[in-house]
């Protein structure tokens, strides 16, 4: 909501610095996004008037004229044809600047000195919607009185502030200026003026006697209310409402159409202004539509109605869509000399869903959605009504067409100062309060511990609504900081989980990964993307009821699209290699429960120089940095995702912590990802259940190590885990540590050969170990291999 500053102070004083207001008003609830000067880019551009034309020596094409800018008179060269001696325009001097960035220097047009330049409506960023008298493709001739020297934004009004309010569904008060003063008033103490609304009605006879209003669905339209205009003359508005409308993001059209607009403006309530001639038999019908009535709007586009869309009829046809638009048929034009104004009160959600049909979202809609106080129509009805005779459109018929039901009631809520106090954990003074609540239009009765809500605010149901108004004016700043009450204060902590979660992402970030975050919604396509089967367990998901989109109409059951998605963006822009990591959650729906099972898993993504070791290397890290021992890595040859060669499911025991491999070539190409991408997905929950954070002290060894190579030819088949194993459980208690430290492979090993070699540690804590005793341990584990593997020692 565009709010100019210079409206806001016809209802409250307004008169500290405009950042502190704005501030202060934020605080106070009303958030403000930000505010401008909408022509603050004009500078040194001053009225000046003609007092000498002639032709330029050497060019048909331009003239030279003399401008008298107040202080002095000074020459420049134009080649304007709509100007003349005497005609006062606005004048850009030496070193001025103009929107756009644009500067005017004084130079030479063809030998003949410039001294500045005049300027045209466009020039000044103005349009003829601003100024219809204003030649489009010339310069902007001002009226004859006036004065001379002048800054041009003071002239026509263009040295505004425009605040701009971020307004919240919740509050259709303040989509009005009227309400925002109101804000205002209270949040700088200062008093809201509240204006009374005279309307003289010089018109003849009854309104009610023009024309007639008949409601037949009261639910969805509960206050209609009219009045009719006599006499009208179309033309445009005066300048201060141009100026207003202008600055709060309205286009002025015509002295009654702005009316309207600036009515809605204020007070925020949508109005409509019907040609009575073109009523037929003057009488308006407010009813559902038929199913399939057409009718053709404003912006003359022909809508197909339905029985749940609500128009403004006459005997014959739809001439408006209620609340949302206008008809065509009944639109006042230049010829206009009767009309009738319309200020109803709608259902808003009824609104909402027909301006969503229609693909017709307008201001007026936007406002009636919200819910409007149906007290506000009259009101609204009036402040037409005496700008109609302020500028001079028309004769106002005395009467109004006042068509309604039953009204709301103001609502009542229990006022308890103490209880509030508790609350909040303040000390206000019930005096302070009730004068808080005063000054935004509530009524107190303190005998009967009692507030009264004003109809406007419809979003006050509680008394807990009635503290957050009460603090949100006394000043959250002003309440005192305090621990929670109890014999003893508690400090927060994180919990175990989110200490795991922590160590996860440290560790990722010191092995040099980038973390990313990802949407959980996504679109049933990733699935064939994937490649995964009809029967994958992961195309069981979660359907959202109300999606933005076909691309994000589910929830997740897998991490990979979305990592996948990531390196295919970076790779595209020219990012040759990289690391990222996510901890995100999958969603998978649970037989006869209603919420899903959310499982949460750390995704690891590499491409460029990085291998399938590159991920194994960083996991055995993760692992470790858990205290996570004795994993192992089994191939797994059936996950369609991934290369069914180099894939390996992370074991520890019978628990799969989760899976690492290469991208299946065929699903690189589906995501557009560079070749041998490599990828991770770990379930954060079984870390959480099988880290070990427990660091337990071991003195230093007293006794020296021995060390033994292995360099044994298997099988090709036989895994290398499977070998540690074996190694491990024969090498008794004198073995401490055992690595692969090389991998080899020739024609002289043989056919389906390979050599692995080992490096193989032993201690013992009591005592130097012997030749014999290493020896010893030595052979009983050759003996194993060989039974086992057919191990030969190369």
């Amino acid at each position: 909501m565009k709010a100019p500053l210079s409206w806001l102070r016809d209802y409250v004083k307004i008169d500290i610095d405009i950042k502190e207001y704005c501030d202060m008003m934020t605080m106070s609830g009303s958030k403000v996004e930000g505010f401008e000067s909408p022509f603050h880019e004009i500078s040194k551009v001053v009225t000046g008037k003609i007092v000498e034309l002639g032709p330029h020596p050497d060019a048909d094409k331009l003239v030279v004229s003399e401008v008298d800018v107040g202080n002095e008179t000074i020459r420049i060269v134009t080649g304007a044809k709509n100007v003349k001696t005497g005609d006062i325009i606005p004048v850009a001097l030496h070193g001025s600047t103009l929107p756009g960035g644009i500067k005017i220097t004084k130079g030479k047009l063809r030998g003949v000195e410039s001294n500045g330049m005049m300027c045209s409506i466009s020039e000044l960023n103005l349009t003829k919607n601003d100024f219809p008298e204003a030649v489009e493709d010339g310069i902007f001739i001002l009226p004859e009185n006036t004065p001379l020297g002048k800054d041009i934004k003071e002239v026509l009004g263009l040295d505004d502030t425009v605040v701009d309010f971020e307004i919240t569904s919740n509050r259709p008060d303040c989509f009005s200026l009227i309400g925002l003063a109101r804000e205002s008033a209270v949040t700088l103490g200062q008093p809201f003026i509240n204006k009374q609304i005279v309307v003289k009605e010089e018109g003849h006879g009854n309104s009610n006697d023009y024309a007639k209003v008949t409601i037949e669905d009261y639910d969805l339209c509960p206050r209609y209310c009219g009045k009719v205009i006599t006499d009208v003359v179309i033309r445009k508005s005066p300048l201060w409402m141009r100026k207003r409308l202008r600055d709060a993001g309205v286009r002025p059209i015509n002295n009654i159409v702005d009316i309207t607009n600036y009515v809605m403006l204020e007070y925020g309530q949508p109005m409509h202004a019907f040609d009575l001639d073109y009523i037929n038999d003057k009488h308006i019908i407010v009813r559902r539509a038929s199913d399939g009535e057409k009718m053709n709007t404003l912006d003359d586009q022909e809508r197909v109605l339905n029985v749940n869309n609500l128009v403004i009829a006459d005997g014959k046809q739809a001439v408006a869509v209620a609340g949302v638009m206008g008809g065509a048929d009944s639109e006042v034009n230049d010829n206009t000399r009767n009309i009738l104004f319309e200020s109803a009160n709608f259902k808003g959600v009824n609104v909402r869903l027909t301006a969503k049909q229609l693909g017709l979202r307008t201001e007026s809609s936007a406002r009636f959605e919200k819910g409007l106080d149906p007290y506000n129509t009259k009101t609204a009805l009036l402040r037409a009504c005496e700008l109609v005779e302020m500028i001079g459109v028309g004769k106002v018929v005395p009467g109004m067409i006042d068509n309604h039901q039953s009204l709301p009631e103001k609502r009542v809520i229990p006022f308890n100062a103490e209880k509030i106090n508790r609350f909040l954990g303040t000390d206000i003074s019930s005096e302070q309060m009730i004068q808080i609540l005063e000054s935004l239009e509530f009524k107190v009765d303190i005998k009967k511990m009692e507030a009264y809500v004003p109809t406007f605010r419809p979003d006050v149901e509680a008394w807990a609504d009635i503290a957050e108004e009460i603090v949100r004016f006394y000043g959250y700043n002003n309440i005192q900081s305090s621990l929670m009450s109890g014999e003893q204060a508690t400090q927060g902590e994180k919990t175990y989980q989110q200490k795991i979660k922590d160590i996860i992402k440290n560790t990722m970030v010191s092995l040099g990964l980038m973390e990313t975050y990802t949407y959980s919604f996504t679109s049933r396509k990733v699935f064939d993307k994937l490649m995964l089967s009809t029967d994958s367990p992961l195309r069981n998901t979660v359907v959202i009821q109300n999606p933005l989109g076909e691309d994000f109409s589910i929830m997740r059951t897998t991490t990979v699209p979305e990592m996948l998605q990531v390196i295919s963006h970076n790779d595209n822009r020219r990012i040759y290699e990289g690391m990222f990591f996510e901890t995100a959650y999958t969603y998978h729906p649970v037989k006869n429960e209603k919420l899903p099972e959310e499982k949460n898993v750390l995704t690891i993504g590499l491409y460029g120089k990085y291998s399938f070791l590159s991920i194994k290397g960083m996991v055995e890290t993760l692992l470790e940095s858990l205290g996570i021992n004795e994993v192992i890595y089994v191939a797994e040859t059936d996950n369609a995702i991934y290369h069914p060669g180099r894939c390996a499911a992370i074991m520890k025991g019978d628990r799969k912590i989760g899976v690492i491999g290469e991208i299946h070539p065929d699903v690189e190409k589906n995501f557009g990802t560079p070749k041998r991408v490599i990828v991770g997905e770990i379930s954060i929950d079984i870390l959480v259940e099988l880290a070990d954070m427990k660091k337990n002290y071991k003195s230093l060894p007293k006794y020296p190590e021995m060390d033994r190579d292995l360099a044994l030819v298997v099988d090709e088949e036989i895994l290398a885990f499977e070998l540690e194993t074996a190694i491990r459980e024969n090498g008794g208690k004198l073995l401490e540590k055992i690595s692969l430290f090389d991998v080899y492979r020739s024609e002289q090993l043989g056919d389906n050969k390979k050599s692995m070699a080992y490096s193989l540690t032993f201690r013992a804590d009591d005592r130097t170990l012997t030749d014999e005793e290493v020896n010893n341990a030595l052979n009983k584990i050759l003996k194993k291999l060989k039974e086992r593997f057919n191990a030969v020692l190369r």
